[in-house]
């Protein structure tokens, strides 16, 4: 839900505005996605704690820095694939799921509990709010690593590069 976090209610009404006209239309394909949500997290915060993706489920998170008055979209994940026998892959070990992936996946180097808040501090970036959708359930299973394919070629056919989280992919 918009606006329940420790942070401001200035950088809740930050969030909540509409994004990047160039960019909007890229989320079109998000859209179908209903078990959705974000949250925010900041260097203070707990990020198991803030965290409010399922542990159960697989699906994408697109995730936005607050930087200075201005919003960046700096990172495109996914939790989840198509295994070989048609079924959907969903993360079973530590937390499980997106949860699981968005809390102990590794970035720079070591789990993001620890390496997000680093990085934060070293760049100035005041929150992030990270946006996760689920893509699959009892009408379709949508493989979460070709949603995200398509979301960081849209990114970068804007932009010419990927988010800068994103340092290598394809």
């Amino acid at each position: 839900m918009f606006g329940l976090h420790p942070l401001s209610s200035e950088v809740s009404n930050f969030f909540c505005r509409r994004r990047n006209p160039k960019t909007d239309y890229m989320f079109d394909e998000l859209i179908k996605y209903k078990h959705a949500n974000h949250f925010f997290f900041s260097s203070v915060d707990n990020l198991a704690q803030v965290c409010n993706a399922p542990a159960d489920k697989s699906g994408v998170y697109v995730i936005y820095a607050l930087k200075r008055g201005k919003i960046e979209l700096i990172y495109v994940g996914r939790s989840g694939e198509i295994k070989r026998d048609g079924s959907l892959f969903i993360r079973k070990a530590g937390l499980g799921g997106l949860k699981d992936r968005l809390v102990n996946g590794k970035q720079f180097g070591e789990p993001r509990r620890n390496s997000w808040r680093r990085q934060m501090l070293f760049e100035g970036i005041e929150a992030l709010d990270i946006y996760w959708y689920v893509t699959h359930n009892e009408e379709f299973t949508d493989c979460p690593k070709i949603l995200e394919n398509k979301l960081l070629l849209k990114h970068l056919d804007i932009y010419g590069q990927l988010p800068r989280w994103n340092s290598k992919h394809f």
